[in-house]
């Protein structure tokens, strides 16, 4: 082996037998057969559509999926250690983000408001500090788009409305002193006109009186458009801008709804209008994913300084699907939380991830500067059916699998600390991660990287519970009780874990986008068709009720929300609701208002967005459109914009068999009385 190999390299490849037999079960067939489907094929396989905003059909889409597909093999055979590669090759377990394991890390919280006071370089020039909201909105999408190609997860901002209200401020004082000499040299050109007056003293406080309101009005109506325009701009920019070689939109979420001053506010307001209009011919924005920050006494209730903004955000969420809401009250989120401070706000990633308490410095349990480092996901499901019922089977074989996912994290960490702060020259070299500014450009990042998250992830918790009770956890309370010590022992395994090692092992509640359908058809070939289980195209996505079960949207969010408490890495609930949720506002806040009562800590509420890019109607659209008539046989087709993993996809198409088959079998819910 070359001085230079890095060391996570094996010098020889293990025996045969340890390797997995040729490419993993994900793909299905080896390498050149992938590579003939990607190059050949009439339309993208599954496997091409694992990630819903990536275009298969594209020639940037195309070339991703040729080198990821490729180097995924390469880590399975030379990187992973053999037990881990056995593993994920089996469908015990999945390692998410293969592909990336010797490269970078997931996901990464940005302080915008750090990042601009000294301006910063995005490798070809510095950029000056911005003086105005349009420049502070369109560096944000810059800064987005720079650090999503130094990672392979999303870009969250924790505290959008905040780092926005200093361009506001900046926007008005410039538009004030200069509406203020206008409006003095005016004034002053009227006055001399009409002759000097018998007080002059009085004469002049008059007119600066008239000149400063004069000047306040003027720059508050123009700082108000900017402000506006800014947003729409943001919208606009990061629903056509790309990233990682032109192959997607940046995975981008913004967090906003708790600053209170008049700056913040004009952001918030604004932000949710251009939203509301939506693109340039109606359509809806994917991203950023909004979620919207709860708070009593901030915005919940009549009486708080932004529950304006609250209600306008259901307004807005009930045509557009986003914004998502979370909640700072829930207990798990409200310990941390410091009236003054916005870093102490727990922020989400649009997918459902949570970065938060620091076991590495427990002085620093903040948002900004943080993520996760990678996430290993578990196979419920197997488990439970190979327990055959034997709860004491299942918690012995659930500990084997925990303790080889803590193994496998720890030795991604090793590989990704062992990565140089020149590997990552805007996330490390612009120091956006927490104390990255204290590195030099040859140090390892090992240091830094223990702020970060180490997840495991799982999924199937419903279909586990049948498979262990004969009833999922919406069915019998026996089945939640279990339900809830199978996560509460995760959970604890994980803390035990972080104590430890003293790094942020966690527990997250899986996004599961493409591991739904692969863990199923892979038990399925191994068990055969169990009722409940393995009878349909995807897992239930983590503790969620099964998406076909009949229940209140009350009664999911009051069963789901005790899952929240125990996945510190991240989760999400969703209710479906049927119909224009527009037309029932008073039910969409009551909804929300009963997922603050339960404890949620992230949640949204689903509901069919479509458009006839025709004639322009945006609303429900079944077999005609309520606009002009026309069917979708007689033009081009509806957009249907449908919920996938926290974040939007603009049609159907996108999904993959497995997600589709999902929101296929979505019944709905009712949502609580408002009475």
């Amino acid at each position: 082996m070359s001085l230079d190999t890095p060391a996570f390299i094996r010098a020889t490849p293990p025996p045969t037998a340890a390797i997995p037999n040729g490419l993993s079960q994900e793909l299905g067939k080896d390498l050149l057969t992938t590579f003939e489907d990607i190059a050949f094929g009439e339309k993208p396989t599954d496997e091409q559509r694992e990630n819903a905003n990536v275009d298969a059909n594209s020639a940037m889409g195309a070339m991703l999926k040729y080198g990821s597909e490729g180097v995924k093999r390469f880590n399975a055979l030379r990187v992973l250690e053999p037990r881990h590669a056995q593993a994920h090759e089996n469908g015990d377990i999945h390692i998410h983000d293969l592909d990336f394991l010797t490269l970078t890390m997931t996901c990464c919280q940005i302080n915008l408001r750090e990042l601009f006071q000294n301006g910063f370089s995005t490798g070809h020039g510095v950029l000056r500090p911005p003086k105005s909201i349009t420049s502070f909105a369109s560096l944000a999408c810059i800064a987005i788009q720079s650090n999503q190609n130094d990672q392979h997860g999303g870009q969250s901002i924790p505290n959008f409305d905040y780092d926005m209200a200093d361009g506001v401020r900046l926007t008005y004082a410039a538009l004030y002193e200069k509406y203020l000499n206008d409006a003095r040299r005016l004034l002053e050109g009227a006055r001399l006109k009409d002759g000097q007056p018998d007080n002059k003293q009085l004469a002049d406080e008059d007119l600066e009186e008239r000149a400063a309101a004069a000047a306040r009005e003027t720059a508050m109506r123009d700082t108000e458009r900017a402000t506006y325009q800014a947003m729409e701009a943001f919208l606009h920019n990061l629903n056509t801008m790309n990233s990682r070689a032109g192959a997607q939109t940046p995975f981008s979420s913004i967090n906003y709804g708790t600053d209170t001053s008049p700056e913040g506010r004009m952001v918030i307001k604004n932000l949710l209008l251009a939203t509301e209009a939506g693109l340039g011919r109606g359509e809806t924005p994917i991203f950023p994913i909004q979620i919207f920050k709860v708070k009593a006494g901030v915005n919940l209730n009549p009486g708080d300084p932004n529950y304006d903004l609250f209600q306008l955000a259901c307004r807005v969420s009930s045509q557009r699907l986003f914004p998502n809401f979370s909640f700072i009250d829930a207990p798990f989120n409200a310990q941390y939380y410091i009236p003054g401070r916005p870093e102490t706000e727990v922020a989400y990633m649009g997918c459902r991830t949570r970065v938060m308490g620091n076991v590495h410095d427990p002085s620093r349990e903040i948002t900004h500067g943080r993520g996760n480092l990678s996430f290993t996901s578990l196979n419920l499901p197997r488990l439970a059916i190979d327990a055959a019922g034997n709860f004491e089977k299942f918690f012995a074989t659930l500990d084997e699998r925990i303790d080889l996912i803590i193994d496998q994290l720890l030795a991604r960490f090793d590989i990704q600390g062992a990565r140089r702060v020149r590997n990552f020259p805007f996330l490390m070299g612009q120091g956006v991660w927490m104390d990255s500014s204290l590195l030099e450009v040859d140090d390892a990042v090992a240091p830094v990287l223990k702020h970060g998250t180490l997840a495991m992830g799982f999924i199937g918790l419903a279909e586990a519970l049948i498979a262990l009770t004969g009833e999922h956890h919406g069915q019998n309370s026996n089945a939640q009780e279990l339900g809830l010590r199978i996560v509460g022992h995760m959970r604890q395994r994980m803390d035990e874990a972080a104590e430890r090692h003293q790094l942020n092992f966690s527990l997250i509640a899986t996004p599961a986008e493409g591991l739904s359908g692969r863990f199923v058809k892979m038990d399925r070939a191994r068990y055969g068709n169990i009722p409940g289980i393995t009878d349909k195209q995807y897992y239930t996505n983590s503790f969620h009720i099964p998406v076909g079960f009949s229940l209140t949207g009350f009664a999911k969010i009051s069963l789901e929300a005790p899952y929240h408490a125990l996945t510190n890495g991240g989760h999400i609930s969703y209710v479906e609701l049927d119909g224009a949720a527009s037309k029932n506002l008073e039910a969409f806040e009551a909804l929300v208002r009963a997922m603050h009562t339960a404890g949620i800590g992230y949640g949204s509420i689903n509901h069919p967005v479509d458009r006839d890019p025709q004639c322009g109607f945006i609303g429900v659209i079944n077999d005609e459109c309520p606009g002009c008539g026309r069917s979708e046989k007689d033009g081009p087709g509806f957009d249907r914009i449908r919920r996938i993993t926290g974040y939007l996809v603009g049609t159907l198409d996108h999904f993959n068999d497995a997600k589709r088959a999902e929101e296929r079998d979505r019944v709905r819910h009712t949502p609580p009385s408002t009475s």
